[in-house]
């Protein structure tokens, strides 16, 4: 992941819209540094501000000046860029774990998914980790970064999308149920579950039924389970040759 330092190197990666994962600005942020914070917001890149301390660890021996922008290791999409002909769309809903954000998407990909929707805040974004982890999936599957899930749900609706949220309470079990075309599951943050306004915007909360004493999968192995599940029933069915 590309780590670039200091006002100048900063302010015209953003110029000139470069992919950045997000804006790490030091606290107390100096005054300068506003320009930054306003142009990383205007295009959706989120800003941090974190002890000076933490930017000297990213930036070893550099003059960072209070201001360290970190560059995506793949490039995102729009939302509206995957909803034509997409089949099944994989949304995550604070997922922060990069490894299983990067199993997600590898298993997305192999199950035949059009793309893995994640919101900007509290959620992994597409580092090192996550592209290894995805063992070149990133190179095949888009990933859209929306400002928030529960209104990219809304427009998926709108669209025609039929929403699957994966939860540890669901009243029917993922086997159990019929998924309709085109269709989105949404998955949960780590030892957290799906939020409850994500939740209230799901047309239907399905299980995955555990046989021993732990209440929960994993996201990743749950993602893989329920998406292979979805395949099998023929979503994600190989084209032709």
């Amino acid at each position: 992941m590309a780590v670039l330092a200091g006002f100048h190197p900063v302010r015209e990666a953003l110029r000139a819209r470069v992919p950045l994962e997000r804006l790490l600005v030091a606290k107390p942020a100096p005054p300068r540094l506003q320009e930054l914070v306003d142009l990383a917001r205007g295009l959706g890149i989120p800003v941090r501000f974190e002890p000076r301390e933490a930017l000297d660890r990213l930036a070893p021996g550099v003059p960072h000046q209070g201001v360290v922008a970190l560059g995506a290791s793949a490039q995102y999409v729009e939302l509206e860029q995957v909803l034509d002909n997409a089949a099944c769309l994989v949304l995550l809903d604070g997922v922060e774990d990069p490894h299983n954000l990067g199993a997600i998407v590898r298993s997305a990909h192999a199950a035949g998914a059009s793309a893995v929707v994640i919101p900007e805040r509290r959620a992994a974004g597409l580092t090192e980790t996550v592209a290894k982890a995805a063992a070149g999936a990133l190179a095949w599957l888009p990933v859209a970064r929306v400002t928030n899930l529960n209104r990219a749900i809304e427009v998926l609706k709108k669209r025609g999308f039929w929403i699957y949220g994966v939860d540890e309470r669901g009243p029917v079990s993922y086997a159990e149920t019929e998924y309709a075309s085109p269709c989105a599951f949404v998955f949960g943050a780590e030892g957290k579950g799906l939020h409850a306004q994500v939740k209230d915007h799901c047309d239907f909360l399905v299980r995955i039924p555990l046989a021993g004493p732990i209440a929960s999968l994993n996201v990743s192995v749950s993602a893989g389970v329920v998406l292979f599940e979805w395949r099998r029933r023929g979503g994600g069915a190989e084209k032709p040759a």
